[in-house]
């Protein structure tokens, strides 16, 4: 199990689901939160408490952040699957032990213009904690 948490600790998060690789994209968003997802949804193996503040882009996405340090935690799309469940993204770069994820590859979206998943580059997760 990953378990993340905001700077000051009163947001967190666990992630309790296979891990084989998180996330940057380049939308417009991301790339200045400059957060590395992973996925799922939101009481399927993931988990989230504390008191946030929201901001929504647009109608499809909220992006959640501590309401008393301002890291951005996790986001979750406004609307539910076909099967009732609410899509989840959290920021691995809040997780405890950064260890656990360093050697994950690094997928690349292309949020910005074409809305498509890009070759990896064999980077991984450590190649940007610097």
């Amino acid at each position: 199990m990953l378990e993340g948490a905001c700077h000051c600790g009163s947001v967190k998060w666990t992630y309790d689901l296979p891990l084989e690789s998180v996330t940057a994209c380049n939308c417009t968003v991301c790339r200045r939160y400059g957060a590395l997802w992973a996925y799922g949804y939101l009481g399927e193996g993931i988990t989230v408490s504390g008191e946030i503040n929201s901001y929504s882009r647009g109608r499809a996405i909220d992006f959640n952040f501590c309401s008393g340090c301002g890291c951005v935690c996790y986001y979750t799309l406004k609307t539910k699957d076909d099967q009732g469940r609410r899509k989840i993204g959290v920021n691995t770069r809040m997780i405890s032990d950064p260890d656990k994820i360093a050697s994950l590859p690094i997928d690349h979206f292309e949020g910005l213009d074409s809305f498509e998943d890009l070759p990896r580059d064999h980077r991984t997760v450590k190649d940007l904690w610097f």
